[in-house]
């Protein structure tokens, strides 16, 4: 089973699980390709709105790259309290380990902002083997 890897911050708690895609990878061609799951779980008493996000992704080779972008997957859906959003997605990577770390912009009703830290976690051909 793969490693998960959470945090909360400002009420709002967010798990990831990733692994290994070694069939849609080349690793003699340097392209490793890893899926994830994150959960975003709304822990506050008031809904919350995801806006935007922001990935840093490293890999093994000092490669890095940022991502940022309104919602996640084309939508920015509102999680009412105790509720949660879920979602896949994926990275390529030039090398067989790398990690992930960012985070989340949200906004409350009453129209205040705020970020929800996501969890650095470890991309690691050898460890999170999968489909």
């Amino acid at each position: 089973m793969p490693p998960l890897f959470y945090k909360l911050s400002n009420g709002v708690r967010i798990t990831v699980r990733p692994w290994f895609l070694a069939a849609q990878s080349r690793p003699h061609a340097g392209h490793f390709v890893f899926g994830y799951q994150v959960r975003i779980e709304n822990v506050s008493d008031g809904p919350v709105q995801l806006l935007s996000r922001y990935w840093r992704i490293r890999d093994a080779n000092g490669e890095e790259t940022e991502v940022k972008g309104e919602g996640v997957l084309g939508e920015q859906p509102v999680i009412a309290p105790f509720r949660a959003h879920e979602y896949q997605s994926y990275c390529v990577l030039k090398a067989p380990t790398g990690s992930m770390v960012g985070h989340y912009r949200f906004t409350r009703k009453d129209g205040t902002r705020f970020d929800a830290a996501i969890p650095e976690f470890v991309l690691d051909a050898g460890a999170t083997a999968g489909s």
